[in-house]
């Protein structure tokens, strides 16, 4: 019996320190500096597999998929069939994707190759862009850059086509694509497009139908913000759209058929702007079921009627603050949405944000300004433009640098910042 239980003993004693050390190397794993609390799982070749946000990153099945179809282009001269079927397809086979699936964006957008040719222009576009990576960074959106053409035909504002079409191969986990023009800005960092409303719907743009089959103008939208959804019905838009672009080996004809619809129209040749107006006049009851024309908020937004409010719009977003602790208090950044719901919720219930709104302008877009080229509408200084570009750039700063602890006390100055008082802005500077 003694000896029994001092093997017992022995063996409880060894158990008892083996659970010990586990816990202490638990405790070391998750709580370690120099942890990055990476999960791991295992592949079928039992290879480790991280997973980022509880999607599988690393995780593709060995079966043929639609990748391995040598058929598949990501070129714009070749059409996508079954699309839909495909994407599907892909999601099965991924199943950690299809969690959140209906609000997935993927942002795109994209300047020329080349440099600048207006002394500030390459400043400002990288500055554009930074602007873009933290409104993606802040509601968990992916973003892609293209700085080069997808096809050589395809150019200025006809090249957006093939980086979308390519962006949608490239992305099934993604329900939305989001192009955004260079020189658009987002000029409020909290607000995120209501979905919900474009639910039966496969492509958004800002724009009016009133101006679009009454007034025939070409202006009567905006093609360079749109959300496009990921299926087969935008993929046979893109091929249907493009069609009137310099791919086409009928391009030349349609620049005269857009102005004799569109009398104010600037220039001779098609651009995609007119384009996609063209479709939806001329096609009404195939088309404009399935595209939204948001015109409730600033979806995009013409500089010259935003950049006038910042300073009062700054004032009213303050007053929100004065009289609200909530929104004063102090956080990290991964948990801003839940301040913009807040504030959302405690005092612009209902606003979306146009004009007249008490709501920051979404996007502000400075249309005819080309900060690369130079080369403005003539109607305003070119001075106007860049100074008012780094004013909007500034003005959305303020609300992303905010969480780093500093604003620009000056919109018209980058740098340097001034660092926030504790309880600001109750506290003075």
């Amino acid at each position: 019996m003694g000896k029994y239980s001092g093997t017992k003993n022995s063996v409880i004693f060894f158990a008892g320190a083996l659970t010990s050390l586990t816990l202490i190397w638990s405790y070391f794993l998750f709580f370690s500096p120099s942890s990055n609390f990476t999960i791991t799982g295992l592949l079928h070749d039992k290879e480790p597999v991280k997973k980022c946000s509880g999607l599988n990153m690393q995780f593709d099945p060995p079966e043929p998929g639609l990748y391995d179809d040598p058929d598949l282009s990501y070129s714009i001269d070749k059409s996508i069939t079954n699309w839909d079927e495909k994407r599907h397809q892909w999601l099965e086979s991924h199943p950690s994707f299809k969690p959140g699936l209906e609000n997935r964006i993927v942002m795109v957008t994209g300047s020329q190759s080349s440099p600048c040719k207006n002394p500030i222009g390459d400043h400002l576009l990288l500055r554009c862009f930074k602007n873009k990576v933290d409104y993606a960074r802040i509601h968990g959106h992916d973003i892609f850059y293209s700085n080069a053409l997808l096809h050589p035909k395809m150019n200025s504002y006809w090249a957006k086509l093939p980086v979308v079409k390519a962006a949608m191969l490239a992305h099934p986990e993604a329900e939305w694509i989001w192009w955004v023009d260079s020189d658009a800005i987002f000029t409020d960092m909290e607000f995120k497009p209501p979905l919900h409303r474009y639910r039966q719907h496969n492509l958004v743009v800002h724009g009016w139908p009133n101006i679009i089959y009454d007034t025939q103008s070409w202006t009567a939208l905006n093609a360079g913000v749109f959300l496009i959804r990921n299926c087969q019905w935008s993929m046979e838009f893109i091929d249907t759209w493009k069609s009137m672009g310099p791919v086409s080996p009928d391009y030349k004809k349609w620049g005269p058929i857009q102005r004799s619809i569109f009398k104010d129209k600037l220039f001779p040749e098609s651009d995609d702007q007119t384009a996609l107006i063209y479709l939806l006049y001329k096609h009404k009851e195939l088309y404009y079921p399935k595209i939204y024309l948001e015109a409730e908020y600033y979806f995009q937004g013409y500089w010259i009627g935003v950049v006038g409010g910042f300073a009062n719009v700054t004032e009213r977003y303050l007053e929100m603050e004065r009289q609200d602790d909530t929104l004063r208090r102090r956080h990290a950044e991964k948990v801003s949405e839940r301040y913009g719901a807040f504030r959302e919720e405690r005092f612009l219930k209902g606003e979306f944000g146009g004009r007249g709104s008490r709501r920051r302008a979404f996007v502000t877009h400075f249309t005819g300004c080309q900060p690369c080229s130079g080369d403005h509408n003539p109607i305003y200084h070119g001075d106007t433009c860049w100074n008012e570009m780094i004013r909007a750039l500034n003005f959305a700063d303020n609300q992303v640098m905010r969480v780093y602890g500093y604003v620009h006390s000056d919109l018209s100055k980058t740098s340097p910042l001034q660092p926030l008082p504790f309880d600001y802005p109750n506290d003075p500077w």
